[in-house]
């Protein structure tokens, strides 16, 4: 475990304790035993632990530096202190609860307007997608990003319709020439493989939990649909979007896992070499591989003159110095960007 990523547990770790002692203290016997008379100050010690102490902690966690993730996740704070702390403990501050239930409802319209506007630009979206030149899984979110303000709840929509169309609409697609990635891999096995264990070995518990807890075996059941439907996504979007170099961009992508642009003067250096490639790819690396039943070597490794940004799901971004291709045509691929 990296220093960066030790410090990031212990901060999370101190997120959860401040949440479950808070908890725990109204909500416990020996909370309960242990609470003054005067409970005044007790309840607004955990108001500042809810709305302010904890949503810092969680943003030095995850290094989300921004004061958008400070108001919204004290909002959160001030509801979530409606459902921690006892009606009648809170009443001298339940003001500052209201005050969290209208900035949220304030950043719930805000995103509304967003998917509104999102639908509102669908057909112009579209249009932009058919005369684009980019494969469709880089096309759609670049179209989505020129027409609509950038923003994670639009990312996510993206991401979404992006699955429901691989998952449903692509079968009659054909896969585009291009160098693929998974055909000399157990990938699409190892997908299907998935599938299996989701619908056949989670009968049992749909069966079990369905006597006993119906509405966590119809929650259940949602959530295996979904994974299902992501996995069929991913295979198609792997078959539909092989690497493609075009005017000088080569278009990457490991199904909807994740996806990037290279410019190909961007490229500093190509490295062939097994001794190099049998290493352990560091943090700085982005990995285009065909995971299967177990993680094959890269076929080579990039090295960039300038980071390069890798989108993974729902709009999240990661930047890299390097990236690792498991490509299953080499030397053509290393002519062909060369």
């Amino acid at each position: 475990m990296t220093i960066s990523k030790r410090k990031e547990t212990l901060w999370l770790l101190l997120f959860t304790l401040i949440l479950s002692s808070n908890f725990a203290i109204y909500n416990t016997t020996f909370g309960r035993s242990i609470l003054p008379a005067e409970t005044n100050g007790v309840v607004l010690g955990s108001l500042i632990d809810l709305i302010i102490v904890a949503p810092i902690v969680f943003i030095i966690a995850k290094k989300k530096y921004n004061i958008k993730w400070l108001i919204g996740l004290s909002a959160i704070g001030c509801i979530l202190a409606r459902f921690i702390i006892p009606q009648q403990l809170l009443e001298p501050y339940i003001a500052f609860t209201w005050i969290g239930i209208a900035v949220e409802l304030c950043i719930v319209g805000f995103e509304l307007i967003l998917i509104f506007s999102f639908i509102r630009y669908m057909p112009k979206i579209i249009q932009a997608v058919r005369v684009s030149n980019a494969p469709l899984l880089f096309a759609f979110p670049q179209a989505v990003d020129t027409h609509v303000q950038k923003n994670p709840i639009i990312h996510v929509l993206c991401s979404e319709l992006l699955m429901f169309y691989y998952g449903l609409f692509s079968w009659r697609k054909t896969a585009p020439k291009g160098f693929t990635l998974h055909t000399k891999t157990s990938y699409v096995a190892f997908q299907i493989m998935m599938i299996h264990a989701i619908v056949i070995e989670t009968l049992g518990i749909h069966w079990w939990l369905h006597s006993k807890y119906p509405i966590v075996s119809l929650v259940l059941l949602v959530l295996n649909i979904y994974s299902v439907l992501f996995f069929i996504a991913d295979i198609q979007a792997v078959r539909l979007n092989p690497a493609k170099i075009q005017n000088g961009t080569l278009f990457l992508s490991m199904g909807l896992m994740k996806r990037t642009e290279i410019q190909l003067d961007q490229i500093a250096e190509i490295i062939v070499d097994q001794n190099v490639l049998q290493q352990k790819l560091s943090k700085h690396t982005a990995q285009f591989i065909a995971k299967d039943f177990e993680t094959p070597k890269p076929s080579m490794l990039l090295k960039m003159k300038t980071p390069i940004t890798v989108f993974h799901p729902f709009g999240m971004e990661k930047q890299y110095s390097e990236v690792a291709i498991l490509v299953d045509e080499p030397t053509a691929f290393i002519q062909a960007i060369s």
